[in-house]
């Protein structure tokens, strides 16, 4: 049983996060890229003071039940198992070693006087961000394909 609700609750999970970033990078970046300076400037600042707390609070569990899924699962999906946890893998470092470091600096910015390269960050950001945003939803498609031939 625990092989089948471990990899189910992953699968959520990584659903939820890979969702998450579709949206931010395919919705929420494009919305904001059409506002006023100062109204994207707060909007964006808005966004990393709430996306600090909620994306960590989805990336961390699934990272862990992506881990435990390659023990507790079975042979039938494998492949497929290691493909999504590699694309998770790409995720975390786009993450910590490019739109973290750059959301730490936004968290700082005072809406009234950003710093003068603020544009240049933001489109930074973004480039980093098409990466990001595709490996999570990549890490899903391939934790959705090993879920689907664990289960037949």
């Amino acid at each position: 049983m625990i092989s089948i609700v471990i990899p189910a609750i992953g699968l959520v999970l990584a659903g939820i996060l890979a969702g998450e970033e579709f949206i931010v990078r395919w919705g929420v970046q494009p919305a904001l890229s059409r506002l006023s300076d100062r109204a994207h400037l707060e909007a964006r600042i808005a966004l990393v003071k709430r996306l600090k707390v909620v994306v960590p609070a989805i990336m961390v569990p699934t990272a862990l039940l992506a881990v435990a899924t390659l023990v507790v699962a079975g042979p039938e999906g494998l492949a497929w198992r290691w493909a999504g946890m590699a694309a998770l893998v790409a995720f975390l470092l786009f993450s910590f070693l490019g739109t973290v470091p750059i959301n730490i600096k936004v968290n700082d910015w005072a809406l009234g006087a950003p710093p003068a390269d603020w544009k240049t960050v933001v489109r930074r950001w973004e480039a980093i961000d098409v990466y990001r945003s595709t490996a999570a939803v990549l890490a899903f498609v391939c934790f959705t394909v090993a879920f689907a031939l664990q289960s037949r």
